[in-house]
């Protein structure tokens, strides 16, 4: 369950790019924006180099520019080949250097948290570029710039503006699979030759049988003949993609592994967390012990006598009328009033979100949201939901339903208040940049958060069946932490981890294996529990200096109101005091007390 995320590498298990909703007309200062607001520049420069940077990298990443609604860039792709990412590195070293000469001294506090958040957006995209190796052998890299999405589901302009662009998308697309096939180095991982095949399979499959209808309505027999060229040539080279990476199947080993190194440098890079592997492995296992003990207390109640496996099937087995797209619709109306009831945190703005079926060529996850991005206006969210692999046995697809308490818990996720709320926060930030990046560990860290918070407060009663749902979620991301952990720094094998995931996180045999496969191709993944407990720690910590009955409102509303930088920069601004990545002291954290 994730959003679509927002830069190339991490974007990847989701495929896409996520950028916040744009708020509406009525505009609410929020805890925190100081921070990001312009401010009155020391060296007269500073704003004008942030402007540079995001100038060039909507060059660099036209598709994350057109996902932002800078639709001057829409059709557009990637410059892929080895001289385009050489090139991309160099601008993003120099633009480093840039910024990092604006000295403390330079800058007013304000200034100095925006420079010490950019440059840890561009750390994370070096590492990514430069020293994990997945442009060269791992297709998640280019996922979410090659997401069409925005052009079929997102209504930005008319229909015929959108197929035009949509047109040049498919017309680009051959050349870049081209530069994605030379630059991938044989033999590949097996995990990201299955993850390739997905992907470029699924995009044939979706171009050929679904994307006529969206644009069968466009009365203009020319663009509708250029499309017919495209759509064919494009099927083609996805196909020939797909083809190729199952050629692929027979040379595929099981080197996928970062290492110790790397993925310590990924974690300082990008979310500037810096603790020994040892350190941040026992976090993890506290906080599988600590939510597998209250799932026994839980099941204790809800079914004495049964096994743990037994009881998570039993709730599960609960399953949502109509579906799970059905349940989730019912569940977004309920849980947006709890959060207005129970006076949990503002909600900026009366948008709402949709709940659809997701795309062929992006069901590797059950769940993920795509927001439309901050330049644009008025326009809905679609919090997408996968179906089960038709090719997965009957029993299997069935189980890969989630029961309804496990499904509310992916509402709150996804929508409220989780990934949906964070971005109408977001951007009602004064700093645009602020609205553009928000990171892994941020979003991700929220929205796993606010499932416990929910459930804290008393959502649906409160019950044990409610708990056991919760807990099902937050097994599954502590196995993910630790799974990450074990594939890329221990010597995990993914057959290894697709048995954590069904003994530890009760996981039904198809969500076991994405999981674990994604653990390979998406070692950030993590991000999900590490973001929580930090956001945990920094609770405890805040709140024991702010009483009274609105003090927990008042700290998520701060919290949101930062953007999405590194959460130890959060801290650093939140408390006074240095930017530590300080979350290890968070494992027995329970309700808050106001």
């Amino acid at each position: 369950m994730s959003i679509i995320r927002l830069l190339p590498l991490t974007a990847i298990a989701l495929a896409g790019l996520l950028l916040g909703c744009q708020p509406g007309s009525t505009q609410t200062q929020q805890p925190g924006a100081e921070l990001l607001a312009p401010a009155t520049d020391i060296r007269p420069d500073w704003g004008g180099i942030v402007a540079a940077f995001i100038d060039g990298y909507f060059e660099h990443y036209p598709t994350f520019a057109a996902n932002a609604g800078k639709h001057a860039f829409d059709g557009r792709l990637p410059d892929f080949s080895a001289s385009g990412l050489a090139a991309t590195g160099r601008w993003l070293h120099a633009q480093r250097d840039a910024i990092a000469s604006f000295t403390d001294e330079d800058l007013d506090a304000r200034q100095r948290f925006q420079r010490d958040y950019v440059l840890a957006v561009i750390d994370g995209q070096l590492f990514t570029l430069e020293e994990s190796g997945f442009p060269y052998d791992n297709p998640a890299f280019y996922a979410g710039d090659l997401s069409p999405s925005m052009y079929l589901t997102r209504p930005y302009a008319p229909l015929a503006q959108r197929m035009a662009a949509f047109i040049s998308y498919e017309e680009a697309l051959p050349a870049a699979i081209a530069q994605i096939r030379a630059n991938m180095k044989s033999p590949l991982p097996a995990p990201y030759v299955e993850l390739g095949i997905d992907i470029f399979a699924g995009y044939a499959s979706f171009f050929a049988s679904d994307v006529a209808t969206v644009f069968a309505g466009v009365d203009d027999a020319e663009l509708q003949a250029r499309f017919r060229h495209a759509n064919n040539a494009a099927i083609r080279a996805t196909r020939e993609m797909a083809d190729w990476y199952s050629g692929q199947k027979a040379t595929a080993t099981q080197d996928f592994a970062l290492g110790a190194e790397k993925f310590r440098h990924m974690l300082q890079a990008s979310e500037r967390v810096d603790i020994p592997l040892d350190r941040l492995k026992a976090i993890g296992e506290a906080d599988l012990s600590r939510n597998l003990r209250s799932l026994r207390s839980a099941c204790h109640d809800y079914a004495p006598g049964r096994t743990l496996e037994q009881c998570v099937q039993q709730v599960g087995a609960d399953k949502p009328d109509g579906g799970a797209v059905n349940g989730a619709r019912e569940q977004l109306t309920r849980l947006r009033q709890f959060i207005v009831d129970k006076d949990l945190v503002t909600i900026p703005g009366s948008e709402g979100a949709h709940v659809a079926e997701a795309p062929p060529f992006n069901r590797s996850n059950f769940a993920y949201i795509e927001i439309p991005g901050p330049y644009e206006t008025g326009l809905p969210s679609v919090y997408y939901i996968a179906p089960p692999d038709p090719a997965w046995p009957k029993a299997e697809q069935e189980a890969y339903i989630p029961g309804r308490a496990s499904l509310l818990f992916t509402s709150v996720h996804e929508v409220w208040p989780g990934h949906f709320l964070q971005f109408l926060h977001a951007n009602r930030s004064d700093w645009i940049f602020g609205r553009l990046f928000v990171g892994y560990a941020y979003a991700e860290g929220w929205a796993h958060y606010a499932e416990e918070m929910m459930f804290d407060a008393g959502l649906d009663g409160g019950t044990p069946e409610t708990h056991i749902g919760q807990l099902g979620n937050a097994l599954l991301r502590d196995v993910r932490f630790l799974v990450a952990i074990g594939l890329h720094t221990e010597g995990m094998s993914v057959q290894e981890a697709e048995a954590m995931f069904r003994d530890q996180a009760f996981q039904d045999p198809g969500n076991a294996r994405q999981q674990a496969a994604r653990g390979s191709y998406d070692p950030g993944y993590l991000s999900y529990t590490m973001g929580k407990l930090m956001i945990m720690q920094l609770r405890e910590d805040w709140l024991a200096t702010h009483a009274g009955p609105s003090a927990l409102k008042t700290f998520h509303d701060e919290f949101l109101g930062y953007g999405g930088p590194p959460i130890p920069l959060v801290r650093a601004q939140m408390l006074g005091e240095p930017a530590a990545a300080k979350f290890w002291q968070a494992p027995a954290l329970g309700p808050p007390a106001n």
